[in-house]
């Protein structure tokens, strides 16, 4: 990929149709395929041969997460799922969007990495970030993203390799995105990150805190009261491929090794994150 990112006007693309998105829900034949797909479950991700951008989507996001009719790939079922996913977190998304604007506030340029439908991005241009980008695997969300956030620009790739030139960033968010990379391909991202982040600049990560992954439903609900119970549940019910090989991954090691520490970290149900600093 060039090292510098092919914009493209996003809002205004032209994205082809995936099966989900020729269903008639109106007619019962439609209602039935979709209901027997999702009771099978672990489904590959069909794309279509005329997708734009179809050569920069790798392998590992071809898959159904979170149990979404051919995962992130859809004009109708991507659009559904932004709004579904932040009732699914009772709030706790745009909080945590908020801290990221916050911690970021001081930043000229932000990345934000796996930006699905624009609502980080936003939040950190909000926070003041004059130019914010977001990039992102899928261009269904992108689509849904640039027409919702005009502000940002916003560009078709992956975390392990970056359209960007060198030292040329800020800061770098990735919030709710590295556990659903397979932890060979996050530690080229973080790689890359180090690559376009400027001396003595700021990386902020959110993702899944481990404690609904590895406690019993009875102590979720004990240490966390309802919510506990809920996101306890949705951490069983959710297809989420890479999400254990994620809590194993050792972060702090794997980023002193490229030049970036951290210098915060926060473990609270349902939300883990860190800031980190890269070396000056």
């Amino acid at each position: 990929m060039s090292r510098h990112p092919r914009e493209l006007d996003w809002a205004n693309v032209s994205l082809p149709d995936t099966w989900p998105d020729r269903l008639d829900m109106k007619r019962l034949r439609s209602v039935a395929r979709l209901l027997v797909h999702l009771a099978r479950r672990r489904h590959a991700v069909s794309i279509p041969s005329d997708l734009q951008g179809r050569e920069y989507i790798p392998a590992y996001v071809l898959q159904e997460f979170h149990n979404l009719p051919n995962g992130n790939y859809s004009n109708l079922f991507t659009r559904g799922y932004i709004s579904g996913f932040d009732l699914s977190m009772l709030g706790h998304m745009q909080r945590i969007r908020r801290l990221i604007g916050e911690k970021l506030a001081g930043c000229a340029s932000v990345l934000d990495l796996g930006c699905g439908g624009g609502a980080t991005a936003a939040a950190i241009h909000d926070a003041g970030a004059s130019e914010v980008w977001g990039l992102d695997p899928s261009p269904y969300l992108l689509r849904h993203a640039a027409k919702d956030h005009p502000a940002i620009r916003f560009v078709h790739g992956v975390m392990e390799d970056l359209p960007f030139p060198d030292a040329c960033f800020d800061a770098v968010s990735v919030c709710f995105a590295f556990h659903e990379v397979p932890p060979p391909s996050i530690r080229v991202a973080l790689s890359e990150i180090a690559r376009v982040l400027r001396p003595g600049a700021w990386m902020m990560i959110a993702e899944p805190s481990p404690a609904q992954f590895r406690t019993s439903l009875a102590g979720m609900i004990y240490r966390y009261g309802w919510q506990g119970l809920w996101f306890g549940m949705l951490a069983r019910l959710m297809h989420e491929p890479y999400l254990g090989a994620w809590h194993e991954f050792a972060l702090e090691q794997e980023a002193a090794a490229r030049g970036m520490r951290v210098v915060e970290e926060v473990d609270a149900s349902p939300v883990r994150w860190w800031l980190l600093r890269r070396d000056g």
